[in-house]
């Protein structure tokens, strides 16, 4: 299942810190990275799209940056994904 992940560093935490801890973190084995970015500048650390086989897998790499990054995690689809959804709803349903 995909899922949009969104990161503001915590208060405490320091750029230099988070950038060091991320050259030697590596991805989960359940996870696919679609993309990751690094907006700069604003209050975003990390706008990322990922895949997890299941959620024990996206639990394990949230506990990994907890301290240093408020995480928001949404589950999505491709606009692919949601345009055959929607073309299999009910004419009367509401989205």
């Amino acid at each position: 299942m995909l899922f949009v992940v969104i990161g503001k560093p915590k208060a405490a935490s320091r750029g230099k810190e988070r950038i060091t801890r991320r050259m030697s973190w590596g991805y989960p084995m359940a996870m696919r990275m679609i993309a990751e970015y690094w907006p700069m500048p604003t209050e975003i650390a990390v706008f990322a799209i990922e895949e997890f086989d299941n959620v024990a897998s996206l639990m394990a790499a949230i506990v990994d940056w907890d301290d240093v990054v408020d995480l928001t995690v949404m589950p999505a689809m491709t606009a692919k994904q949601g345009l055959e959804l929607a073309r299999q709803m009910p004419a009367s349903s509401s989205i």
